[in-house]
């Protein structure tokens, strides 16, 4: 990994990020749920206005990584948080540090935006992720559930 470089991404990293976020949803089985394409991601990260923001990691100049991150607030923090939506690494790439490397650019952006946490979330029986986060310094909180509505819920909550 000699030539890894880790940077903010730009729009013509579009079609590699959703590539990888593509063989992301096919790691963690949901790739028939995906409705996202190239168009929604280009407009999520470089739109008029912005959902996220992404960083990548590249070597030789192919990109190997991708994280996509956005802001949140906590009311008991009382500041902004960076919250990881997704990382993904190429699989003949991983176990090369460079999830390490990727964390640590995006604790860089979080002290860079004055976050006063960082949040994702991780499928419980991915072990190998439960690992690495706990070992750079990440609690698990096993106590607290996610809680979603799609959007047809969303519709009809709306309507109520």
């Amino acid at each position: 990994m000699s030539h890894l470089n880790i940077r903010e991404a730009v729009a013509e990293d579009i079609p590699s990020i959703h590539h990888l976020l593509m063989e992301l949803a096919e790691f963690e089985r949901i790739l028939d749920s995906v409705e996202s394409t190239l168009e929604s991601t280009r407009n999520a990260l470089f739109g008029d206005n912005p959902s996220a923001k992404a960083i990548v990691a590249v070597e030789n100049n192919e990109i190997i990584g991708t994280a996509i991150f956005f802001f949140n607030y906590s009311t008991f923090v009382g500041k902004k948080g960076l919250y990881l939506e997704d990382i993904i690494i190429s699989p003949k790439y991983r176990n090369k540090g460079v999830g390490t490397k990727m964390m640590i650019e995006l604790a860089r952006c979080a002290v860079k935006y004055d976050c006063g946490r960082m949040e994702w979330t991780v499928l419980d029986w991915n072990n190998r992720a439960i690992e690495f986060y706990q070992k750079i310094g990440a609690n698990i909180m096993n106590d607290w559930r996610l809680v979603r509505m799609n959007a047809e819920a969303i519709k009809k909550l709306s309507c109520t």
